[in-house]
């Protein structure tokens, strides 16, 4: 398994999420993004996790609720692979698949525009 410690992996998404185009993450509302090592024991190789209501679905009742949350998980990216190159690729995958579910993009799409 590739080395890499949780400040560096930490970095890896901080850059992923400086990428996004900032017309987007301006349309960003009430969201948190954190890193952890490991998903559940239900999901090992989990690499993301959107937790929330999607932007397409709020409405007037929207008001006062916690951040949704989006989470990357350290562990199952390094474990498949193989390279520090890979790792940054494969980051910037993830953070972008779960953004998309923010804004209420499905799986089906995403992989149909290559994130899956």
């Amino acid at each position: 398994m590739l080395e890499m410690t949780r400040e560096e992996f930490e970095e890896l998404v901080a850059e992923a999420l400086d990428r996004i185009p900032p017309e987007l993450t301006r349309l960003m509302d009430n969201v948190a993004v954190f890193v952890e090592d490991e998903p559940s024991a239900d999901d090992p190789e989990l690499l993301g996790l959107f937790e929330g209501t999607p932007l397409t679905d709020r409405g007037e009742w929207y008001a006062g609720v916690l951040p949704d949350r989006i989470t990357v998980y350290r562990g199952p990216t390094l474990r498949m692979c193989a390279t520090r190159q890979e790792v940054v690729e494969e980051t910037e995958v993830t953070v972008v698949h779960e953004i998309a579910h923010h804004f209420g993009i499905d799986d089906a799409r995403l992989h149909a525009l290559g994130y899956g």
